[in-house]
């Protein structure tokens, strides 16, 4: 690591924990998320067949804005200190489906 990393670590308290490359298995949050947007993604196919390609922004959306134990938080709450302005509130939905822009 260059003189400005350690430096910049020594300062904040951390400490850098490299990974091998092409070896996720050594970091365990990496494949945590991996096996999370894997499952996203299969349960895509199952549910939408070959047009599953179509609902990956809803797949993206759905990620962050999921609550994740590790930050205590969804990651779009995480990055930008607020909660996602969504034209959908979650809690009200119920027992309806959601298909594009309108609620059935």
């Amino acid at each position: 690591a260059s003189r400005l990393w350690r430096t910049l670590q020594k300062a904040l308290g951390t400490s850098l924990d490299m990974s091998t490359a092409y070896h996720p298995e050594t970091n365990r949050q990496s494949e945590r998320t991996i096996q999370t947007l894997k499952d996203m993604l299969r349960a895509c196919v199952i549910d939408f067949g070959k047009g599953w390609v179509n609902h990956l922004p809803l797949v993206e959306f759905s990620y962050n804005n999921s609550y994740h134990a590790s930050i205590k938080a969804a990651p779009f709450e995480a990055l930008y200190g607020r909660k996602c302005r969504s034209p959908v509130c979650w809690n009200e939905v119920g027992e309806f489906h959601l298909i594009g822009p309108e609620i059935v």
